[in-house]
């Protein structure tokens, strides 16, 4: 046996298997890249939704998403006129959590960043507690998704209900007086479930936020219903 074309041989094996794993790194090398897989894990859009959320150009998005496309992370369909966006599958969606959580576990500017924006905003402590998480499982609380709702559809907590930000003014009188209200948005850095308990506090409800997303709730392999679910 050759050593030292067995050496080289699994080196090439090792180099090219290490290539392949940092192209998915650098595909997350940019914040707005980043942006806009978050937002795919909330729901399939168009190039032209997700520039307006991520406040870019139609032909900036479009870069960013021709090199999540190359990793393999997200995928595009036609749907008419448009180009539908939407991550590849439920692993990049754990991917992207996870990179979450290593971020908010090694790097206290994220954390800072954070806290003084939800400060800044009156926030009121978030509620991620195992006993918060076992009433909303046992659907012992009202749950309240106020994402648009187009994400909702896409995917939420079971036995939540659709209220986006924009509609629960006009909504209040149908919510339970008698019953806490958890809230809960994208995740820790969206502050509408804040808004959202804010509102109801004013008006006389018993109302909290839940920190946890949908992206959340997915890490901890709890199941995820869809429109079509909810209606079935």
């Amino acid at each position: 046996m050759n050593t030292e074309a067995s050496t080289i041989t699994h080196r090439q094996f090792k180099d090219s298997v290490y290539e392949q794993l940092a192209r998915v790194g650098k595909a997350m090398a940019a914040p707005k890249r980043i942006e806009l897989l978050d937002l795919l894990c909330q729901a399939p859009r168009t190039v032209e939704t997700l520039a307006e959320l991520s406040g870019i150009s139609v032909a900036n998005a479009s870069q960013h998403l021709k090199v999540l496309r190359e990793a393999r992370l997200v995928t595009a369909e036609k749907q008419g006129l448009y180009v539908e966006y939407r991550v590849a599958d439920a692993q990049v969606g754990l991917y992207f959590h996870a990179l979450r959580t290593v971020a908010e576990t090694r790097l206290v500017e994220l954390e800072r960043i954070t806290r003084q924006h939800l400060e800044r905003h009156g926030a009121p402590e978030p509620v991620c507690g195992e006993e918060l998480l076992r009433r909303v499982r046992a659907r012992e609380v009202t749950v309240l998704d106020v994402r648009p709702l187009e994400e909702y559809r896409a995917g939420h907590i079971p036995g939540a209900i659709s209220v986006p930000l924009p509609e629960l003014a006009k909504r209040l009188a149908k919510l339970p007086k008698n019953r806490e209200i958890v809230a809960y948005c994208r995740g820790p850095y969206c502050i509408w479930a804040v808004e959202a308990v804010e509102l109801l506090r004013k008006k006389g409800f018993r109302a909290q936020r839940m920190e946890f997303g949908v992206l959340d709730w997915r890490a901890r392999g709890y199941r995820v219903e869809t429109q079509k679910e909810t209606q079935a």
